[in-house]
């Protein structure tokens, strides 16, 4: 027999193998989803005519809408609501952690003032606290430097310190900052105490636990609630006019609306705006969650070589913040 022929035959018993008839054989097939189309399809339906019928509908009044998208006035109040935004949010997430922190503490005093400011800025309305913000220089004339109870050596007058900018600035971080401490808290008490324990045994203070072990970890946590903070205080901005202040986004639009008899039109400018903005915030947030969410993806990386000796030993203790 040739080794043509011995090649056919093989091919031959190879098919007759494929074509036997194989108990248990298990043909997966992924099983029938109608409904799923059939929704999906009666949603991008009712998506586009949605869609056409805000674009084609003349009382938007597109043109207008254009006009106005870049005018002077209106980027001046994107600017003054971008720097509120994000002015206010440092304030607010430095002193987030502060609170966060002192609602740990085992003193008394320390607990109790922060369990205070949670309680009463998160208990009344921002607009309210706004507008005594705005009253501020009647409520408090002067704020005076010195002795606690005794004579004064510096004697400023509030109005010129809270300005509108200002009164606005300091009543949206107290406000924000009241929310944030929770979700500092939630981040700080999610990481294993255990660890804890294992950096003071190191010998680590508290201060390098806070930041080398505890707040990175804390931060997988607290990245995506505080994400969310922002976009919602970005929108709380066009409740300052309560203070009043007058030069931020909504206030500048309203304006433009009530000269011209055209609210519509300008409505959508500040809402395309507005969207422009969070859609960079989310953007942002979904850096932020895939930079703290290293190590935590199930993901594993390379093993490091590990280093023997002196040398590895003060680079060990360099990584987790202690003198070698």
């Amino acid at each position: 027999m040739t080794r043509k022929n011995e090649g056919r035959q093989d091919k031959q018993g190879g098919q007759d193998k494929k074509d036997l008839d194989i108990p248990n054989r298990i043909h997966a097939r992924p099983f029938p989803r109608p409904g799923v189309w059939i929704a999906a399809i009666i949603v991008g339906i009712l998506a586009a005519m949605l869609i056409h019928g805000v674009v084609t509908n003349p009382n938007f009044q597109w043109k207008v809408v254009w006009l106005y998208l870049f005018n002077e006035h209106v980027l001046t109040g994107v600017g003054w609501t971008l720097l509120l935004t994000v002015g206010s949010f440092a304030i607010a997430t430095v002193l987030s952690v502060i609170l966060a922190i002192m609602r740990q503490s085992q003193n008394l005093v320390l607990r109790g003032v922060s369990w205070f400011f949670i309680w009463f800025f998160r208990g009344t309305p921002v607009y309210t606290q706004l507008v005594f913000w705005g009253l501020i220089a009647v409520l408090v004339p002067k704020i005076s430097l010195g002795i606690p109870f005794g004579p004064s050596f510096v004697s400023l007058s509030t109005q010129d310190i809270f300005t509108a900018g200002v009164a606005a600035l300091v009543g949206l971080a107290l406000n924000e900052a009241a929310y944030l401490s929770e979700i500092v808290r939630a981040g700080l008490e999610s990481v294993d105490p255990g660890q804890r324990e294992a950096s003071q045994a190191l010998g680590m203070s508290r201060g390098q636990i806070m930041r080398r072990i505890v707040l990175p970890q804390a931060m997988r946590i607290i990245v995506p609630p505080m994400s969310n903070e922002a976009i919602g205080l970005l929108k709380t901005t066009s409740l300052v006019l309560a203070v009043p202040f007058t030069m931020e986004l909504q206030f500048v639009t309203n304006s433009i609306a009530n000269r011209i008899y055209k609210p519509i039109p300008l409505l959508l400018v500040a809402a395309i705006w507005y969207l422009v903005i969070t859609s960079i915030l989310m953007v942002g947030q979904t850096y932020l969650e895939r930079y703290f969410g290293r190590g935590f993806d199930g993901k594993t990386s390379a093993a490091a070589p590990v280093e023997d000796g002196q040398a590895g030993k003060a680079n060990r203790a360099r990584n987790l913040g202690l003198n070698a």
